[in-house]
């Protein structure tokens, strides 16, 4: 049985009119080649939410997981990058992060799973 883990990231929208509501629709309907992507890098599942321009993402990966294989991967994905492309039109990178960086990972800083007392 393979492990799994998950892990946050994070990221901001363009704070253009409408971006919001557009990047909510196309998210509505992912397109199958990106969906297959996904799941071909290791990751179980996927979940992004909203607050304002602020998204949120977790991913449920397994242990063949790696940003290095995802961004190997994507790297030689034509639809994969053609999405990427558009989903830049909307997205931008948060305050402090290096411009050519999407998505940035966060620390946990906590988990009530892993303070549990064993008795």
């Amino acid at each position: 049985m393979k492990k799994c883990y998950c892990l946050a990231l994070t990221l901001d929208l363009k704070s253009d009119p409408g971006c919001r509501d557009e990047y909510i629709k196309l998210h509505k309907n992912v397109w199958p080649e990106i969906k297959a992507s996904i799941m071909q890098a290791g990751i179980i599942d996927m979940k992004i939410y909203n607050y304002q321009n602020r998204l949120f993402m977790v991913i449920k990966v397994d242990e063949s997981f790696s940003f290095e294989k995802k961004a190997a991967l994507d790297a030689v994905n034509l639809k994969v990058q053609e999405w990427e492309e558009l989903m830049w039109r909307y997205q931008k990178p948060l305050p402090g992060a290096e411009s050519n960086v999407k998505w940035v990972l966060m620390d946990e800083i906590f988990s009530l799973e892993d303070s549990y007392v064993h008795l």
